[in-house]
């Protein structure tokens, strides 16, 4: 495979290292183009890379390093002739991010993320927005025939926003259904190789409609096995009565710790499974979670999957990225089999696309019928097949009313941010706090929205106050 890769982001702790080694386990040739604006992060990633390279020149155990390596701080310097686009951007990093979460803690909204939804998602989104629609407009100029594909948060709005603003043909790609198929097959106990599904939705919303184990039906298994854990096998009635109590369901019938407790409700409710679990499903109900985080008899983004753990092993983990790049030491084979993230399936889809072998990806693509009654033009995760002609969705069956109603406001949610960070409206930006479900009030979602444009101001320069 020759191919010119051109990275934006490239400073993200998890995503370059793990996107280079794959390339390198593929022996891939050509160019590799490393983007960040961070001059600093930038200096890391370069560094490391081509340690990377360097330490696989040989080839064994993989099959060797044969990609050039160019760096800067200037994307235009690097996108002329790029065959291949990866965004991983993150506008403001990890410290922007943090405010993104701790101002609606202040007003009793506690978020375990605060990537992709609620306010945290909503604020992150108009940052991000502005940044990824340049950069678009850039591939489009300057490489227009490259893949382009992007990692960066809130999947569905950058991705809507980009299409929207520009036309390019941007798919988002997530590493989330791909691991809860692993998840479902490890809790079947089956082998993951056994296991097909079909998975539609939002990204980090995405339920798992089918599920298959050597061609048999899955799914009623997967309600057995919810009902187990939930203590309801021999009481179907029960649905909801334990739910109802603070904390009950942190222990499953055996007495052991359960783990993702609400998924598993979901499950037994819907009977479809939501990726990717209770970190990220809890913040698509906002009227359950949000005020004060309660979750089970914790707090959500506290003592319930940690932001701040979050936040720290992103710093962590990029100060190990900073000491393997500067190291007077080569990389040794260990550096390259710790590698895990959210770049595993990248390589495979583009390979898929350049051999013409039609395998199948959960991607983010605009909704042009392949889910009926999902809204046209929404940019959905669902299943498609990557061939000669890019990314092709496969058609799917009408998925259940209520999946669509968990689903119906947070595509008019996107339009709404989407909208509110092309426009630089701080009224629409209320409005899709209105929209979200975490706030009380339309003059919470009004002080709210004031104090994280104040927070954010030095990187949204299309707002102004009273727009």
């Amino acid at each position: 495979m020759n191919e010119k890769v051109v990275m934006i982001g490239a400073g993200s702790v998890s995503f370059t290292q793990g996107l280079v080694g794959d390339m390198i386990a593929r022996g891939w040739e050509g160019e590799i183009g490393l983007v960040d604006t961070d001059a600093d992060a930038l200096a890391v990633a370069e560094s490391l890379v081509r340690k990377m390279l360097e330490a696989k020149a040989g080839g064994a155990p993989m099959r060797g390093a044969r990609m050039r390596l160019a760096a800067s701080e200037d994307r235009r310097n690097l996108l002329p002739d790029a065959t291949v686009v990866i965004t991983t951007i993150g506008v403001g990093g990890r410290r922007a991010w943090e405010q993104d979460v701790f101002i609606p803690r202040k007003y009793g909204i506690y978020q375990p993320v605060g990537d992709t939804v609620m306010p945290g998602g909503a604020s992150r989104a108009l940052r991000m927005i502005p940044a990824m629609v340049d950069i678009a407009r850039d591939v489009c100029d300057l490489a227009p025939n490259a893949l382009f594909f992007n990692y960066a948060n809130p999947m569905s709005p950058v991705c809507r926003a980009v299409r929207k603003a520009t036309g390019a043909e941007v798919v988002g790609l997530c590493h989330g259904v791909f691991h809860v198929g692993h998840f479902l097959a490890d809790a079947l106990g089956v082998a993951r190789e056994d296991v097909k599904y079909a998975a539609v939705g939002i990204n980090h919303l995405t339920w798992f409609t089918e599920l298959r184990v050597k061609g048999e039906d899955a799914m009623p298994r997967l309600r057995e096995i919810a009902a187990g854990k939930l203590g309801r096998a021999n009481d179907p009635d029960s649905l909801g009565k334990r739910f109802a109590e603070a904390g009950a369901l942190s222990r499953d019938a055996s007495g052991a710790e359960l783990d993702n407790p609400f998924t598993w409700e979901l499950v037994d409710l819907f009977d479809a499974f939501p990726a990717v679990l209770d970190r990220h499903v809890t913040e698509f109900f906002p009227h359950l979670f949000a005020k004060k985080g309660s979750y089970y008899g914790k707090t959500l983004g506290v003592e319930a999957f940690s932001f701040e753990a979050t936040i720290a092993a992103g710093d962590s983990g990029f100060a190990a990225m900073r000491e393997a790049a500067f190291s007077p030491e080569p990389l040794g084979e260990d550096f390259f089999q710790k590698m895990s993230g959210e770049h595993e399936q990248a390589v495979d889809i583009i390979e898929s696309i350049r051999t013409d072998a039609g395998r199948a990806y959960s991607v983010n693509l605009p909704n042009r019928g392949q889910v009926p009654n999902l809204p046209a033009d929404a940019v959905i995760e669902c299943p498609a097949v990557a061939g000669a002609s890019g990314m092709r969705p496969l058609a799917q069956p009408p998925i259940d009313a209520a999946l669509a109603g968990t689903l119906a406001t947070r595509f008019q949610w996107v339009e709404t941010v989407v909208e509110a960070a092309l426009e630089g409206s701080r009224r629409k930006f209320i409005q899709a706090l209105l929209l979200d479900g975490a706030v009380e009030s339309i003059e919470m979602a009004a002080r709210l929205a004031d104090d994280l444009l104040g927070a954010q101001a030095e990187r949204l320069p299309r707002f102004w106050r009273g727009a």
